[in-house]
């Protein structure tokens, strides 16, 4: 559901892209590499899965396609039928492809066009699940039980096609009309058990509309998105194939988790606070997941308690191990052990953790290639998060800057998101090198030794928080007093400067 937007001019996100030193191209290599194997075509595994009927679910846009799924009925329970791109069908461990990619890391999402993991000959082509398509796929069956239990998982690399590239509007507009077909016609019933066994076990879902910004003609949209209840039953499954996946790991002793500390007990007790100033009920003994999964993020209320509960997810982080189990192996967020295996061809994580789950469930070995690139992973994804985190949060800084350049000095209605916590004293800025008094002089007209006067200590900020405007879809910095969250106030634009992308909103005292 788009719930505001409001159409931009033309906007150049190119400086973006060299700041952030995003590549432009593929090396010579690489390329003539995806190209041969491309138009050759890989080896097709043995085991034939092309009778199953596979659909893609994705945004309408998307190409690069990495999952199918298959839902049926199986007794009084359930089979799900998932098939993930086979990339390294594709991409040798050892050729020049594999150099390129470890330098990118991930897909890098702009407005004006992806900077592909891999070229999108493979990407959006010949690996690619599109339908009508026989592709290689590493395909994981997992069992149901009536209540969404797991009770059995088998993952092996077969041939499939797809039969349908399905798009999440239409999709919940199937949903709505009571017309979802084969083979996603499960996808509701099992999505919302899933969901409901997360919750059970302290699972925490963010459901935070999202900002885009989408190309137009002759120019650029801020859209401002809330996830149709589709894309978490489509994420559901994605969760439950990665949670069997960490498990093998786990019972092997070697791969690659993404792991998350459990929310601290300070950020809870923070969120029942925020919980009881917006008036959000939380019930003696419910979760924080139930809590938050009942509270309408289009709501002014609503969008400030879940600004305050983003703190819960603090601290992710990819974790890989070869023997001992570590510390910390589960995920936070999920409340289970969890490991990315379903996106390969965006994210590099997940090719490798894949086969180290292939190896361990036909017990065999784990290919030496995978074993010694495991403990390199956690940087470079954390390298590569942090710039698709700076492509993202630039892009729509960018579009929300160049859309109120020449408003400055307007009044807009805006609700308050969040408050920043109160600076309660400030401590001056102390050369390392130099003795401090143990007790400085208050007065600040004291004349020093060497007879200047001290500068006056600096003045406390005014209040800052975050406030988000109705039209445009605009979150931006605020200061000022009045800055109270889930309250609508008016805000005076202050700065709106496209270089820096930078906005901020001042308060207006009535």
């Amino acid at each position: 559901m788009v719930i505001r937007r409001l159409v931009a001019p033309s906007i150049d996100f190119s400086a973006l892209r060299r700041e952030l030193r995003l590549p432009t191209q593929f090396s010579l290599a690489a390329q003539r590499e995806a190209d041969d194997v491309a138009a050759r075509g890989p080896r097709l595994p043995s085991v034939d899965r092309t009778d199953i009927a596979f659909a893609t679910l994705d945004p309408p846009t998307s190409m690069d396609l990495d999952q199918a799924m298959c839902l049926q009925r199986r007794g009084s329970g359930y089979r799900v039928w998932y098939a993930i791109a086979d990339v390294s069908a594709f991409v040798a461990p050892d050729g020049a492809l594999i150099t390129d990619t470890w330098a990118r890391g991930q897909t890098v999402y702009l407005p004006d066009g992806r900077v592909p993991l891999h070229p999108t000959v493979l990407s959006e082509g010949a690996a690619s699940l599109l339908p009508g398509q026989v592709r290689p796929a590493v395909v994981w069956t997992i069992d149901l039980d009536a209540d969404g239990a797991t009770v059995d998982v088998r993952v092996e690399r077969a041939t499939v096609r797809s039969r349908a590239k399905l798009g999440y509007p239409d999709t919940q507009a199937a949903v709505a009309a009571g017309r979802l077909d084969e083979p996603v016609a499960l996808l509701p019933e099992i999505g919302k058990l899933l969901i409901e066994r997360g919750l059970a076990r302290g699972a925490i879902n963010l459901p935070m509309p999202a900002q885009d910004v989408e190309r137009v003609d002759g120019g650029w949209e801020l859209v401002l998105h809330a996830p149709d209840p589709i894309e978490d039953y489509n994420a559901q499954i994605s969760l439950l194939t990665g949670m069997a996946a960490a498990d093998i790991m786990l019972k092997g002793g070697i791969g690659l988790l993404r792991t998350m500390p459990a929310p601290p007990f300070w950020a809870i007790r923070r969120l029942r606070r925020a919980a009881n100033s917006l008036g959000v009920r939380w019930p003696r003994g419910t979760s924080a997941g139930r809590v938050i999964a009942q509270v309408d993020g289009g709501t002014p209320r609503g969008a400030a308690f879940l600004g305050h509960a983003a703190e819960l997810l603090r601290g992710a982080a990819y974790t890989a191990m070869d023997g001992a189990t570590p510390e910390l192996h589960e995920h936070g967020g999920v409340a289970a052990a969890y490991a990315h295996v379903t996106a390969p061809l965006r994210r590099l994580a997940d090719r490798y953790a894949t086969e180290a789950c292939l190896a361990l469930f036909n017990g065999e070995p784990v290919p030496d290639w995978v074993r010694v690139a495991l403990p390199k992973l956690p940087g470079v994804m954390a390298a590569t998060d942090h710039v698709a985190s700076a492509a993202e949060r630039g892009a729509v800084d960018l579009a929300e800057a160049v859309l109120l350049q020449g408003r400055v000095g307007e009044v807009f209605e805006a609700a308050v998101l969040d408050v920043d916590e109160p600076e309660h004293h400030h401590k001056p800025h102390h050369d390392n090198h130099q003795p401090q008094h143990p007790n400085p002089e208050p007065d600040i007209q004291h004349q020093r030794a060497d007879g200047a006067t001290p500068a006056a200590p600096p003045q406390p900020r005014p209040p800052h928080g975050v406030v988000a405007l109705d039209a445009p879809a605009v979150r931006a910095r605020c200061e000022g007093p009045g800055l109270v969250p889930g309250k609508r106030i008016p805000v005076r634009l202050a700065v709106a400067d496209p270089v820096l992308r930078r906005v901020l909103f001042e308060t207006v005292m009535r």
